[in-house]
This record gives C-alpha cells, structure tokens and sequence, in this order.
C-alpha cells in the first residue's frame, strides 16, 4: 500500500482497526501500512441507524472496523439484514447493489461493500421521502 494521507481537524474521529480516536486539534496524518479506517462523515453511530437501509450500513460497518468477533457478528447481520431487505424491496437495483455489497464484504472488501449500501441508503431515502443521513458520507478517494 502506498501512503495515504489524510488531514483531521479538531474534533473529528477516526477508527482505526477497532480503536476510536478523536483528534484534540487539527492533524495531518500517515497511514504507511493496510489499516481498517474510516473517519468523520463515514461514520455511523447506532442511533443514526433507524431505516432497513441504515442497519445495513451499520453491520456492514462494524464487519469492517470492528474486532475481531464483532466483524464476525457484524457481516452475519448484514447477510441477515440484506436477505430481509431483498425479500421486501420492489427494487432491481437495490437488490443488485445489495448482492454486490454482500459479496464484497465476504470477500474483505467492506469498504467497496459500504460504498454500494450508501447507494442503496440513497435509494431509499428518495423512495420513502426521508431526509438524508447528513453525518455518512464515502468518498470514491479515500481508503
């Protein structure tokens, strides 16, 4: 891996492979080797998580920053979660986006698979009308 460089300011937080941290001040840092991170506006707490779409997310989130065990609950519940969303779902392409996240994240690739729920949470947000989770947002560019 080649080294990325983000830049943090006051008051963000990261998780870097399981462990939360919060910058005091305005930081510039060095990832030099593979890392499961995610930072600021990916992030989501467990009580942003309160649509189908959105525990998705979630799980498939802590399939990938979580510990050891908790990656394993949590890519067990996002099978589960996405199973129930396909089932009720009239959506093709939630589905076929859903499918892809859920192969991704069985291959290790949860940040891909966290990209394609983001789609879907989209999707649904436009479907039912609901204001878009301002606080989770992936960029094509990072990680």
């Amino acid at each position: 891996m080649s080294t990325l460089v983000l830049e943090l300011r006051q008051g963000d937080m990261m998780i870097v492979n399981g462990a939360p941290i919060r910058f005091r001040n305005r930081a510039r840092i060095e990832l030099t080797a593979r890392a499961r991170f995610l930072f600021g506006k990916q992030l989501m707490t467990p009580d942003m998580a309160d649509t189908p779409a959105r525990r998705i997310y979630f799980a498939l989130q802590t399939a990938y920053i979580g510990d050891h065990d908790e990656r394993k609950v949590g890519l067990e519940l996002a099978r589960q979660l996405i199973a129930e969303f396909r089932d009720a779902t009239t959506s093709d392409m939630a589905r076929e986006m859903l499918d892809r996240a859920l192969k991704s994240a069985e291959a290790d690739q949860c940040y891909q698979a966290l990209k394609l729920a983001r789609r879907v949470m989209r999707h649904e947000e436009v479907v039912l009308g609901l204001s878009p989770v301002a606080s989770v947002a992936l960029t094509e560019d990072v990680a």
